[in-house]
């Protein structure tokens, strides 16, 4: 009820300030509002920005039509199905223009995951562990779930030059900085970010080649190895690295960044429009 509620809000909000920028708060966190609400918002600012384009927001993709644009790249791929109304459904949807021949092209994905509650624990005073007597808990592998999404929709847009898949992180299991804590009753805490223990950023880095994080990854990466020619198809994943929630404005920002870079891209497929429309 409590995340409707902020929904409702921040749809009135952006209705009275007519425009995206006013419902911003410095109350407004992840934990308020999900990343598709964000979507939505992210939506109508392109809408406003270039109103010459047809945009579309879809929360989840049948792996159907994913076998079907495999099968476009050659028709070895995409011929495996078992669940005929097996579907991927991204936290915050999927963002497509249609293009000057009609076809809808992807310009963002994004997923927003929270692990490792380590430093609300410490700010609480509340032990861990099987016996309650530890400070940290060791980081599960949850989050790994993220690459099935994120190879699903490399396998739709294995024929464009762009994947505009962002991770966003947060959680004591993302740190990228040693923090300390207090607790209640004074004692203070460290959190090595670089702790085996809690880490889990490796297990993700494998989805953008090890190349740096909190970075817009949207164009391809083609490499050159002998006589290969090699194109990456990398996420671009955000951390905050001190443990803290993601700001609204943040995300909002990280995402039109990331949906420029789709339709700069895609210019030429979006040529007509763009120069026909007044």
């Amino acid at each position: 009820m409590a995340k409707k509620n902020q929904s409702k809000r921040l749809t009135k909000q952006h209705k009275e300030t007519h425009g995206v920028v006013g419902i911003f708060s410095n109350e407004a966190k992840l934990h308020d509002v999900t990343v598709g609400k964000i979507s939505n918002l992210v939506i109508e600012q392109l809408e406003n920005e270039f109103p010459q384009l047809s945009f579309r927001h879809r929360t989840s993709i049948r792996k159907e039509e994913i076998n079907e644009a495999l099968q476009k790249v050659d028709k070895d791929l995409g011929q495996t199905l078992f669940v005929a109304n097996s579907s991927i459904i991204p936290d915050g949807g999927i963002i497509e223009v249609k293009d000057d021949n009609e076809n809808w092209r992807i310009i963002l994905v994004s997923e927003a995951k929270h692990q490792g509650k380590d430093i609300e624990n410490i700010k609480k005073g509340k032990l861990v562990g099987k016996d309650n007597n530890q400070d940290l808990m060791a980081a599960g592998n949850a989050i790994e779930r993220s690459h099935k999404n994120i190879s699903e929709i490399a396998n739709l847009m294995l024929s464009e030059s762009h994947f505009p898949y962002i991770l966003f992180l947060e959680g004591s299991n993302f740190l990228t900085e040693t923090i300390s804590i207090k607790r209640p009753d004074g004692r203070v805490v460290s959190l090595e970010y670089n702790s085996g223990m809690l880490n889990r950023l490796d297990k993700l880095t494998s989805a953008n080649y090890g190349m740096p994080i909190n970075t817009n990854l949207c164009k391809n990466k083609f490499v050159k190895h002998k006589d290969k020619t090699i194109m990456l198809q990398a996420t671009s994943i955000y951390t905050q690295g001190n443990g803290e929630r993601w700001n609204i404005k943040t995300m909002f920002e990280i995402m039109m960044e990331v949906s420029k870079t789709s339709l700069q891209v895609l210019g030429s497929d979006l040529f007509k429009q763009l120069t026909e429309k007044k």
